[in-house]
């Protein structure tokens, strides 16, 4: 029993001493539910009513966009959970939570914050993002997509992706697709100029797909099942976690792929192409939330936590 006792210890220091620590952590404001990366600057979403904008060669918080508190059932004042922040131009997309359970949207611009979708429009969105600085794709809880005109605030489309409940969305780097995912474990491609099926991606996911994105024609998933999926225009193959994959990334080129491995929150990447592991990386202490690739090299990884680490594949 002793020599069983040693040699699990000597195999969990082993296991240890191969996963990668962050070569930098960010402090936010709040749990980060959403991150994106721009011009060495770094915007995050968090639970605590606002956005925090990272200079991210200094590590330190230049700005903060905050969104007023929301009144509970109880009749109380919370922060306002954000869901998901864009940026195009000089512009600043938020999703956030209101009143009743519904929605807001607001864009931030020359230091104004403005109210383009109010939550008495009753819309359960799950994500928001811009297709243009005209336009904005909203993606609902009830699986409907709609097209939304930000200078009318009129819906230009809306359709209904499936009965499946709705999970994420990612769009492709021109902005012409939207690739949606639910709880089928089928991926819906649409056209984003008026919401037309273009096709579905099926059988590789057998479950929920919590995340999808995608770069340069290749397209990752985070699934409940266990599975990250990679297709490519060639192939399609998946890798298996020891736990639920609640989150994916792709480097720019997507050469290379990462997604959380194990219940321990560690990431694991690996080389698109050959399949082969690049490394894991640890010290994500919450459920990931989000890994951004910002160069070929460097990654954020955001959880259910004030802390955003990031790392170096060496």
């Amino acid at each position: 029993m002793k020599k069983i006792l040693i040699l699990s210890l000597f195999v969990s220091l082993l296991f240890s001493k191969n996963i990668q620590e962050p070569s930098a952590q960010y402090m936010a404001s709040g749990s980060v539910t959403d991150l994106v990366y721009k011009d060495k600057k770094l915007y995050a979403a968090t639970d605590a009513s606002c956005i925090d904008i990272f200079d991210t060669e200094t590590k330190k918080v230049i700005q903060k966009i905050k969104v007023s508190q929301v009144t509970d059932f109880m009749g109380d004042s919370i922060d306002s959970k954000i869901y998901s922040v864009d940026l195009i131009d000089k512009k600043i997309l938020l999703l956030s939570q209101a009143q009743k359970g519904a929605r807001r949207v607001h864009i931030y611009e020359n230091d104004t914050l403005t109210l383009i979708l109010p939550y008495t429009r009753k819309l359960f969105i799950a994500k928001a993002r811009f297709i243009d600085k005209n336009t904005i794709m909203l993606g609902l809880l009830s699986n409907e997509i709609i097209s939304y005109d930000i200078n009318t605030q009129k819906i230009n489309y809306q359709v209904q992706v499936s009965g499946s409940k709705f999970s994420d969305f990612t769009l492709n780097e021109n902005k012409t697709e939207i690739i949606i995912s639910d709880e089928s474990g089928n991926l819906k491609i649409h056209k984003t100029k008026d919401g037309s099926f273009i096709r579905e991606l099926s059988g590789k996911n057998l479950d929920n797909v919590f995340q999808v994105v995608t770069k340069n024609s290749i397209i990752a998933t985070a699934g409940q099942d266990r599975r990250t999926v990679i297709y490519t225009p060639s192939s399609t193959y998946y890798k298996t976690s020891r736990f639920l994959i609640y989150s994916v990334g792709l480097s720019p080129s997507a050469k290379l792929a990462a997604y959380a491995s194990d219940e321990n929150n560690n990431v694991t990447v690996f080389n698109t192409k050959t399949k082969a592991k690049i490394g894991v990386y640890g010290s994500n202490r919450m459920t990931l939330s989000k890994i951004v690739f910002i160069n070929e090299y460097e990654f954020f990884v955001s959880s259910d936590s004030t802390i955003i680490n990031k790392y170096k594949i060496k």
